[in-house]
């Protein structure tokens, strides 16, 4: 059933609550981690989720325009449910952020330890119907499932950090420091509107807070064995607009040269051009770490990726089997958008295209787009930025890490790998201002399961997220319990 308003949500999510017939689905070897003291009855919180996330789904926050207030509103319910007070802002009419915190207590000394942020963003990207087997905002459960736009990226990851949240303050354990639950809009545009607006106008939210808990990471499945994959830096965007400038006229008489041709040979240089291979050491890290789990010649080849990439025939298949690992041996920019006349016989003055452009974290972005300039060979070809963000590292050897390390041994039996994400998070935000940040994500995902991210048919196992939410409720619990 799809439900409009949040007043229905409300009663919906409430009839849940109080049913005994509470839908834990849970499927094998999903078990949730047992209480380990007198703590919130974990799984209590983490059987609920599945109908919070089904509510959740329902609410159109597609961006553009985004209307992530709406989101807001139903988050806000189930904090003021809990008992949690919580704060909204926002940014534009429309544009909703909420955070809410649990304070932790300071040590003998009168010092509280850096605080942690679980953050992830209200808004979700467009869905096409016409390619979809379902209503993408339906929320249905069914075949032990989740469906709608969202599921994955990352309402699925806000409902698990959000019941994790909530039993840690039913818990009533004494925090060695404080956790912000943040809610954010605009994610999918650049954050301007959510994370980066907030720093920017709310910075006070952020003093004392040292790490962040952010989407792109999360468990892969290899067969029967599972790697937990911790992002902790991303290629950096740098989106371009490319402008060419002609005489207009008549589409019944040809000119020798146009906006639009002048344009189209300049992208073809474009499309046709391979930017160096340059294997930075996190991402030759992240390729040995993964190679136990590849068959045949990639486990060597990923073992040993600076001499894997020496053979151009390797790295033309890489491209077709793996174009996301391909993708961070290199630079990259996509033609994604074209503009030219807007009727069928005129010859517009002007023609326009848009470049997303991905940059590894150790390239110069003034030096690239010089170089691209010299690809395009077209000085009346007018390149305006239109975004960029800088690039930041996360380190590793922090108490946060060896605390995700030690809870993936102990609930999925698998290691921790340090990843490069291809595309961007809110995370570098954070980075920006010294807080260091990771994707991780606790569930794990069975192959085949992530493919409807960005794409059709987004779904989230119930099984993958009732477990992920004991997990992160380990990692709050092993973090920010005072000892």
């Amino acid at each position: 059933m799809k439900m409009d308003g949040s007043r229905w949500q409300v009663m919906l999510e409430r009839a849940f609550l109080r049913s005994k017939r509470a839908l834990l689905v849970l499927g094998a070897g999903c078990m949730v981690t047992a209480v380990t003291s007198a703590q919130a009855d974990i799984e209590k919180h983490a059987s609920a989720a599945i109908v919070r996330l089904s509510n959740y789904l329902q609410i159109d926050t597609v961006n553009p325009p985004g209307n992530e207030s709406r989101g807001v509103e139903y988050l806000g319910t189930l904090l003021a449910a809990a008992g949690i007070p919580f704060e909204t802002v926002e940014s534009a009419p429309g544009r909703g952020n909420l955070w809410a915190r649990l304070e932790g207590s300071p040590d003998a000394e009168g010092n509280k330890q850096p605080g942690l942020i679980l953050l992830h963003h209200i808004d979700v990207v467009p869905a096409n119907r016409a390619f979809w087997s379902f209503e993408p905002l339906s929320g249905d459960v069914k075949n032990g499932f989740v469906y709608g736009r969202g599921a994955i990226d990352t309402k699925g990851l806000g409902i698990a950090q959000l019941q994790a949240f909530i039993a840690l303050a039913e818990s009533g354990q004494k925090l060695n420091r404080d956790v912000l639950l943040l809610a954010t809009a605009d994610e999918e545009a650049g954050g301007f509107y959510g994370a980066g607006w907030l720093i920017e106008n709310r910075a006070e939210l952020f003093d004392g807070m040292g790490y962040v808990l952010n989407e792109g990471g999360s468990g892969r499945a290899f067969g029967d064995d599972i790697a937990v994959m911790v992002e902790v830096t991303q290629k950096v965007p740098l989106w371009l607009r490319l402008t060419a400038t002609g005489r207009p006229g008549h589409g019944s008489a040809p000119q020798t040269q146009t906006s639009v041709t002048q344009l189209v040979r300049g992208l073809k240089r474009v499309s046709e051009t391979e930017f160096p291979v340059n294997v930075i050491d996190p991402v030759a890290r992240m390729f040995e770490g993964l190679a136990p789990y590849q068959n045949g010649k990639h486990r060597s080849a990923y073992a040993n990726l600076q001499q894997a990439v020496q053979d151009t025939n390797y790295l033309l298949e890489m491209k077709l089997i793996n174009p996301a690992g391909h993708a961070l041996l290199r630079n990259t920019c996509s033609i994604t958008v074209l503009e030219g006349s807007p009727k069928i016989n005129v010859v517009p003055a002007q023609a326009h295209a848009e470049l997303d452009c991905r940059l590894l974290p150790d390239q110069d972005p003034q030096e690239f787009k010089a170089e691209l300039a010299r690809i395009i060979n077209d000085p009346t070809i007018e390149m305006s930025e239109i975004m960029s963000f800088s690039p930041a590292v996360s380190r590793t050897d922090t108490p946060l890490f060896k605390v995700l390390e030690r809870i993936s041994d102990q609930e999925f039996s698998a290691p921790v790998i340090p990843t490069v994400a291809g595309g961007f998070t809110d995370s570098h935000f954070f980075r920006d201002i010294g807080i260091t940040s990771y994707g991780y994500s606790p569930f794990a995902y069975a192959p085949g399961e992530f493919v409807g991210v960005h794409g059709n048919d987004e779904r989230l196992s119930t099984a993958t997220l009732v477990r992920g939410v004991g997990v992160l409720y380990q990692v709050l619990e092993n973090f920010t319990v005072q000892n």
